[in-house]
């Protein structure tokens, strides 16, 4: 890597095949077959854009595992999107209570301000990343995990004290 920083071309398609063949290993536990090899490519290009980052004398592994972790949830969360996309379109039969829980979460996000019921509706029940979220609603990062704090602060309050306790936004 240290190589490549300093602009040996021969180094950095080295440094990319070794990369490649770990990171093929690491998905291949951890996703399905068809989507290695985009998590992959994925994985290599957020190396191209970030090597910068890399801060010489630091070992190059936990660097690469950092992305490829981060890669790896990225594609989680998009197919649990698609997954969930697929369970909406098939007929559910007795959807009662479903339909009184989206109208009595629906009627506690009204209780908050928009900026942050919009933002827990994005992460929070659709899985978007705080990032997405941040693009779609135009706020900062910063501001969206602040507003899902307060805002999940204040559904609680408003649940009293013997609501159920929500995982902290991780």
């Amino acid at each position: 890597m240290i190589a490549t920083l300093q602009g040996d071309a021969q180094a950095y398609r080295q440094l990319l095949e070794q990369a490649a063949r770990w990171l093929r290993r690491f998905f291949a536990r951890r996703l399905a077959a068809d989507v290695v090899d985009d998590a992959v490519q994925e994985c290599l290009m957020a190396l191209h854009t970030r090597r910068a980052t890399f801060t010489p004398g630091r070992p190059f592994l936990p660097w690469l595992t950092a992305i490829a972790r981060y890669k790896w949830v990225d594609s989680l969360r998009a197919s649990g999107r698609h997954a969930a996309e697929e369970l909406i379109e098939a007929p559910v039969e007795g959807h009662e209570d479903s339909v009184v829980s989206a109208i009595g979460l629906r009627g506690l996000l009204a209780h908050l301000r928009a900026s942050q019921s919009e933002v827990i509706r994005l992460v929070k029940l659709e899985g978007l990343s705080i990032k997405e979220a941040a693009v779609a609603t135009g706020q900062s990062e910063p501001l969206v995990k602040v507003n899902i704090h307060r805002g999940m602060l204040a559904l609680r309050s408003l649940l009293g004290p013997a609501a159920v306790t929500v995982p902290h936004y991780a």
